[in-house]
């Protein structure tokens, strides 16, 4: 399994953005995506640096899966 890198909440949201979610709202320091084919909202904290967990909290809040997410954050 690849290990996960350190990156911000503005780099999580352009790898988002390029599997299909849209920035849908802001509340507070929390972006909310959406993707329409999917039907989900993945919640992100706008942070310089996003917790390992916090990572892998947002994957499965988007149903993706460890190798697919960071085959899209290399693109």
């Amino acid at each position: 399994m690849p290990k996960l890198p350190a990156i911000s909440a503005k780099k999580v949201i352009k790898t988002l953005e390029t599997l299909g979610f849209k920035v849908y709202r802001q509340t507070g320091s929390h972006i909310h995506l959406w993707n329409e084919e999917r039907n989900i909202v993945v919640t992100v904290p706008n942070h310089p640096e996003l917790a390992k967990g916090t990572l892998i909290s947002i994957m499965k809040q988007a149903r993706l899966e460890r190798k697919e997410f960071i085959a899209a954050l290399k693109e």
